[in-house]
C-alpha cells in the first residue's frame, strides 16, 4: 500500500520511492488522465464492459453449471466439463492470433466463409460499434468452463432429498432449477458478484491488447483504462501517471463495491462481504 504515494510524487528509480520529490501541486500526475481528451471514454468503455462481463457471464457460468449438474452420463458429463474447461489454458496472445486469422478482412477464415456464400466481406477491424460483443463471446468462450466450477461445486453439496420431494409434488424439472437450484445458488452468484465489481476497474490488459492491439479505429468502443495507460507510460515513461490512473482505479472499485455490498445486504445479509 506504501507505493500509492507514487501518485503524489515526482517518482525516479535512483532516488526511489519515499526518496522522489513530491510533486508540485500534490495531484499534478492526475492532471494528465483528467486532462486528456480520452479519460472520460476510456472510464465509461471500462465500466460498461465489465458490468457486461459480469451481467453476461454469471448468467451462462450459472447455466453451464446447471447443465452440467445435470448430465446423468459420467463419461459425457467429464468429456463436456473437459473440452469447456480447455480454452482457459490458452495465452492470451494465442487467442489473439486466432481472432485475428478468423476476423481478417483479407484472409480471415470468416470473410472466406462469407464470400463463399455469396455474401459480401466485413472489415471487423474497422467496425468499432461490433468488437465489444466480439470481445465478450471470446471472454465467455474461454472462461466459461473455469468460472462455472464454483457453482458447480456449490450444486454438488445441495440436498438431493430436496429434488425428490419435488418430484413426489410433482414439479417439473424446469420448476425444480427455477424453485430449488438457483434460489440455493444465489448466495455465491452474491458473492462472486461483488468479487467481480471489486475488479471492474480493472480489466484484462492481457485480454484487451492481445485482441485490439494498437488498432486506434477501435478505441472508441473498447479502449480502456489499462490500456490507455500502457500506451501513455510506454511514450512517456511517466511512474508516477501510470501511479495515478491505478489510484483513480481503486478510488472508484472501492466505491463500487461498497454501494453493491449495501445494496446486496438489503435482499440476502447473510451472502455479503462485509
Amino acid at each position: 500500500m506504501a507505493g500509492i504515494i507514487i501518485a503524489f510524487k515526482d517518482f525516479n528509480l535512483s532516488n526511489g520511492i519515499f526518496a522522489s520529490p513530491w510533486m508540485h501541486p500534490i495531484y499534478e500526475n492526475f492532471r494528465f488522465f483528467f486532462t486528456s481528451d480520452n479519460w472520460l471514454s476510456v472510464t465509461r468503455n471500462t465500466i460498461l464492459l465489465n458490468l457486461m462481463f459480469i451481467l453476461v457471464g454469471t448468467i451462462v457460468n450459472v447455466g453451464i453449471a446447471i447443465l452440467f449438474n445435470e448430465i446423468r452420463a459420467t463419461w459425457f458429463k467429464r468429456t463436456a466439463q473437459s473440452l469447456t474447461l480447455l480454452p482457459y489454458f490458452i495465452s492470451w496472445i494465442v487467442v489473439g492470433v486466432f481472432a485475428y486469422n478468423f476476423l481478417s478482412y483479407e484472409h480471415g477464415m470468416l470473410s472466406e466463409l462469407l464470400v463463399k456464400f455469396g455474401f459480401d466481406k466485413v472489415d471487423w477491424y474497422s467496425n468499432p460499434n461490433a468488437w465489444p460483443f466480439i470481445i465478450l463471446i471470446i471472454f465467455i468462450w474461454k472462461g466459461v468452463g473455469y468460472n462455472s466450477i464454483i457453482y458447480l461445486a456449490t450444486l454438488t453439496g445441495i440436498d438431493h432429498t430436496l429434488y425428490e420431494s419435488a418430484r413426489i409434488d410433482g414439479a417439473t424439472k424446469m420448476q425444480q432449477i427455477w424453485f430449488i437450484t438457483i434460489p440455493l445458488l444465489r448466495p455465491t452468484i452474491i458473492v462472486l458478484t461483488l468479487l467481480a465489481i471489486g475488479h471492474i476497474m480493472n480489466s484484462d490488459f492481457g485480454m484487451f491488447y492481445s485482441l485490439v492491439g494498437d488498432s486506434a479505429q477501435l478505441y472508441s468502443t473498447v479502449d480502456v483504462i489499462d490500456t490507455f495507460v500502457f500506451r501513455s507510460l510506454k511514450g512517456s515513461g511517466d511512474m508516477g501517471m501510470a501511479a495515478a490512473a491505478s489510484f483513480y482505479q481503486s478510488v472508484l472499485a472501492f466505491v463500487l463495491v461498497y454501494v453493491s455490498n449495501r445494496v446486496a445486504r438489503k435482499y440476502e445479509s447473510d451472502s455479503t462481504l462485509f
